[in-house]
């Protein structure tokens, strides 16, 4: 019921052209069958055969009685033609409001699923299958609107076929109807189990699909790894294992697709044949014409078929329920608090304080624990952990992408979860250490396709992230497209890229998480340099293993197991023991033994 609710959800706006492509769909329907009746009547007139008072009786008179009708062919073709024209006319109509109406409500669901995975919570984004997901958005998109577009259409014809020529059947012989229908139940019951087996077998599929997709889309982004360490034989093996899989459980659909075709040939082959049975022995009793014979076994045949195509129709049916329930689940993933455009929109200076923060990303995964710290407006702090030790998590719950239920983070005193996310983060700008890239011209990637933003907005922003030269040494300078996920860039360019994508949005506060780790020390050196000179009053923090990238912080902190261990200026921790002076006279004899070399 939660399904039809969403289909209900989706098809506002587009209800009327949906509606009016089923009206006229039943119509056509209608038209048909009252063409081949007038075939039946038109027959019993030409050959002569007395027609009992009743429906056909009646239609005989409408076209003008039998003599008229033997002295004036002509009218029966126009009849037939006429029938034909219009049930034409109204099918085109049918299929063309259909259509517009499943692309409109296709695309309805298209933005929806791209809107609410642009504001769903930071760790459902992170444990999705990008293939899956991508699978999601297309292929179960496209099932959805098949089967609205074409597939509910078929069920009602057929609802509608049923019930009208069961009507006209009955009207002109209840025996030959009863025939008519003998196997009819069993047909539907099966298409009915069918249904209901093949709608698992769909998600299976579907499944093995999406895990497929994932496998691609993994290999392809990480084609540099991959063919850097020689594994290539190792992910073919893992997608001819997963493509294995599909296809198994494909074929299993199709071969219980091909056992209800075969079976249900066999029953409505029987079920003619008990009709044309009847109906021979009927019509030499005298009890149904030879016109009225031919529109029974007309009827039955063009019922049939479609009752039999119910096990097709339920089929899909099936598969769309499937893609609707991955679509729903998708649209049901929790939003990010505060991702509207309520809460607070203050003036940021940056002044930033947490105050007994924890977070577990699991009940038994505690990543901080008890964190309190404060940092100035225009000050910089600087962070030393090992990996894992809950730095990074730390930040992200400074930008929102993390919540937290107990403690308090505030910036300029305003606590963080009254502060709206769209403006928090239009003042926090935060570079990680694999920056994402996106395929477009280095230039379109730091000014974000902002009108406002300049060419010497750009040149000035790379200058101080000192990739300007490096920039303009390739051919196309600041039109050199980057490539999917920055490929064609090095690691350090990347991360200069990254910051001067941060920088050019004049942020009160700036992130650097470990963000210069690709770069070599002296241009780390000319970073934070620049830095210091153009963002004066600006509040930094910075995550970094380098002691030369931290030792000019007003405060560092040591991180170790989710919670600060340590803290203060260099100049302090280095005066006593801990991971901090470690660090330091570790990184302190490697230079020295570079000096010594040279």
């Amino acid at each position: 019921m939660k399904k039809l609710g969403l289909l209900k959800q989706f098809l506002r706006g587009n209800g009327t052209a949906y509606t009016a492509g089923i009206v006229f769909m039943i119509i056509g329907q209608l038209l048909s069958l009252a063409n081949t009746f007038v075939i039946g009547v038109i027959i019993d007139s030409v050959i002569g055969e007395i027609l009992p008072e009743g429906i056909a009786y009646r239609g005989l008179l409408i076209l003008g009685g039998r003599e008229h009708l033997m002295q004036n062919l002509w009218i029966c073709g126009l009849v037939l033609v006429s029938f034909s024209v219009i049930n034409g006319i109204f099918m085109f109509l049918s299929r063309k409001y259909s259509a517009i109406a499943s692309e409109g409500i296709a695309k309805k669901i298209r933005m929806d699923l791209y809107e609410h995975l642009q504001n769903s919570t930071y760790l459902y984004n992170t444990n999705i299958k990008t293939g899956d997901m991508m699978q999601r958005c297309t292929s179960d998109l496209e099932t959805v609107r098949n089967f609205l577009a074409t597939q509910f259409q078929d069920l009602v014809r057929c609802i509608v076929l049923i019930v009208a020529s069961v009507t006209v059947m009955g009207k002109l012989n209840t025996t030959l109807t009863l025939a008519g229908f003998s196997l009819i139940p069993f047909i539907g019951l099966g298409a009915f189990f069918f249904f209901k087996y093949v709608s698992k077998m769909f998600l299976l599929a579907d499944e093995a699909e999406g895990a497929m997709s994932t496998v691609i889309e993994e290999n392809l982004s990480g084609m540099r790894i991959v063919r850097s360490c020689a594994t290539q034989s190792r992910e073919t093996e893992k997608f001819i294992k997963s493509s294995v899989d599909y296809r198994n459980k494909d074929l299993k659909i199709t071969v219980a697709f091909a056992w209800y075709w075969g079976l249900s040939d066999a029953i409505c082959q029987l079920q003619i044949g008990i009709v044309l049975v009847t109906g021979i022995f009927l019509a030499v009793r005298g009890s149904i014409s030879v016109g009225m014979l031919t529109v029974f076994m007309t009827y039955v045949t063009n019922l049939i078929w479609p009752i039999r195509g119910m096990g097709r129709v339920l089929g899909d049916m099936g598969k769309a329920n499937v893609a609707l329930g991955r679509i729903k689940e998708v649209l049901d993933a929790p939003r990010e608090p505060g991702s509207d455009d309520k809460g607070l929109t203050p003036d940021i200076k940056g002044q930033i304080t947490f105050e007994d923060i924890s977070f577990a990303y699991t009940a038994d995964n505690e990543v901080l624990k008890n964190v309190s710290f404060s940092i100035e407006k225009g000050k910089t702090l600087a962070i030393l952990g090992r990996t894992g030790s809950g730095k990074s998590t730390l930040l992200h719950m400074l930008v929102g992408l993390l919540p937290y239920e107990k403690g308090s983070i505030r910036v300029d005193g305003i606590e963080l979860k009254d502060i709206n996310k769209k403006h928090l983060r239009k003042n926090i700008g935060i570079v990680l250490q694999e920056p994402f890239l996106f395929s477009k011209t280095i230039k379109e990637n730091i000014s974000d396709n902002n009108p406002e933003i300049t060419d010497e907005d750009i040149e000035n922003a790379t200058t101080i992230a000192s990739v300007d030269q490096a920039i303009k040494n390739f051919e196309k300078g600041y039109d050199t497209m980057v490539g999917e996920k920055g490929v064609t860039l090095s690691g350090g360019q990347k991360q200069r890229v990254a910051i001067a994508r941060t920088l050019i949005n004049n942020c009160k506060v700036l992130i650097f998480d470990d963000s210069l780790s690709a770069v070599d020390m002296q241009t780390d050196k000319n970073i934070r340099n620049a830095l210091k000179k153009h963002c004066a009053g600006t509040t930094t923090i910075l995550i970094s293993h380098r002691i030369n990238t931290l030792r000019q912080a007003d405060l560092i902190l040591v991180m170790e197991d989710g919670q600060i261990t340590d803290r203060g200026t260099h100049n302090e921790l280095i005066q006593r023991e801990g991971l901090y002076k470690q660090v330091y006279d570790m990184q302190s004899c490697v230079l020295q033994m570079e000096k010594a070399g040279e």
